[in-house]
């Protein structure tokens, strides 16, 4: 076959005609394939003509690029068509397309793909730049976001044959180099007391959902995600078995973030009972609404006037503007659920049971998460024996 033609032991180099192009010329694309599989001659023709038509379509279609050609921008749109956009979930895609546009492809969208190497990209993680242009270093969970993009990038293009070694194996992960002095920016119990106070003057859906922030430990999404049916008033438990994010395509209704945040969350008598009123307060709601009562399908307990959900960002909005309008410390919003954690801990309550209740993969999550709070806790556990061991010396 004229548009097959062997060039090498292993090796067979194809081409496809694409006819005369505007400048009167003939156009063809052409690909060299190499066999690694021992085959017999019928199973070698049958792969041969397989790869040569899956290659002429491409080719006709105006998808295929020369490898030798393709830039890293080209390949990354062929990675979304043909992988991201199938195999990840939305909340994956929505994150790495914020982290191509602001990091990666302003960078090194214009390389060739064929010439990327671990030395390049470790340079570019290392001296990327935050969003307000400032000249503080990315934190170093950034700079990991970036490093997991690229990582998936490059190993879908050596599975498709397209580079011959991954890059990114020779680039290592960022690390904090300072991991043991890092601490969480939270609320004390003074804090946390007042902020509870600066709440009574808010409205009942704000004030609800900061208090499950801060004594159920729930995140952003798991506390919009959260329905009426979910409550059990009985027995007080909350099921966190949904969330709600913001996808590329708007907001998302999904399951919790692993299989562990699918969880029940117990909650003291005191704030079932406002979670009571509350709801007594939105069915009341609802009637007035009548007709313009949105939602038919769902019971969301945090949401709009007319009973649909809130918008994904909407805490974060409105959280900002409070603490700016009161002037009370601002941290960020998934700070608060920290936060719950850290007073957990300074009440001695034990890691395993804030791993369960806060819905971690593991324990070893918990204790790397909050290490620091733990081994503060811990010293505080053992100073309580020194008064002890002192008044027993003081006695001889």
């Amino acid at each position: 076959m004229a548009n097959i033609q062997k060039r090498g032991d292993d090796s067979y180099f194809f081409t496809v005609s694409l006819g005369r192009g505007a400048d009167g010329k003939y156009r063809r694309r052409t690909k060299t394939i190499t066999i690694t599989e021992k085959m017999t001659p019928k199973q070698l023709r049958e792969y041969l003509n397989h790869e040569y038509l899956k290659f002429k379509q491409e080719a006709l279609s105006g998808a295929y690029i020369v490898p030798g050609k393709m830039t890293v921008s080209a390949f990354i749109e062929e990675w979304k068509e043909k992988y991201a956009y199938k195999e990840l979930s939305e909340t994956t895609i929505t994150n790495h397309l914020s982290i191509l546009d602001t990091h990666i492809l302003p960078n090194i969208g214009h390389w060739n793909l064929q010439d990327v190497n671990p030395s390049l990209l470790d340079d570019l993680l290392h001296n990327l730049k935050r969003k307000d242009g400032s000249d503080k270093p990315l934190a170093t969970t950034s700079q990991q976001s970036v490093y997991n993009t690229l990582k998936s990038i490059f190993k879908y293009a050596k599975q498709k044959r397209l580079i011959k070694e991954d890059p990114m194996e020779g680039v290592s992960k960022p690390r904090n180099k300072n991991e043991e002095a890092r601490t969480l920016n939270v609320y004390d119990f003074e804090e946390v007391s007042t902020l509870l106070t600066l709440l009574e003057e808010e409205d009942s859906h704000w004030r609800m959902f900061m208090t499950l922030l801060i004594v159920g430990g729930l995140r952003r999404g798991e506390g919009l995600g959260l329905e009426w049916d979910k409550i059990d008033f009985e027995n007080g438990l909350i099921d966190i078995s949904q969330t709600i994010v913001n996808t590329r395509n708007g907001p998302h209704i999904k399951p919790p973030k692993s299989k562990t945040s699918n969880r029940l969350v117990s909650l003291a008598p005191s704030v079932m009972d406002e979670l009571k009123r509350f709801k007594i307060d939105c069915m009341k709601n609802k009637l007035i609404m009548g007709d313009k009562w949105a939602e038919h399908n769902r019971s969301w307990v945090f949401c709009n006037v007319d009973g649909s959900h809130f918008y994904p960002t909407t805490p974060s909005t409105w959280w900002k503007r409070f603490t700016d309008r009161t002037g009370f410390r601002y941290i960020r919003l998934h700070d608060i659920r920290h936060t719950s954690a850290s007073l957990m801990i300074a009440q001695n309550i034990h890691a395993k049971v804030i791993s369960e209740r806060f819905g971690h993969s593991s324990i070893r999550i918990t204790m790397d998460t909050y290490g620091h709070v733990l081994r503060t806790a811990d010293k505080m556990a053992g100073d309580t024996f020194e008064g002890l061991f002192a008044n027993k010396e003081n006695a001889k």
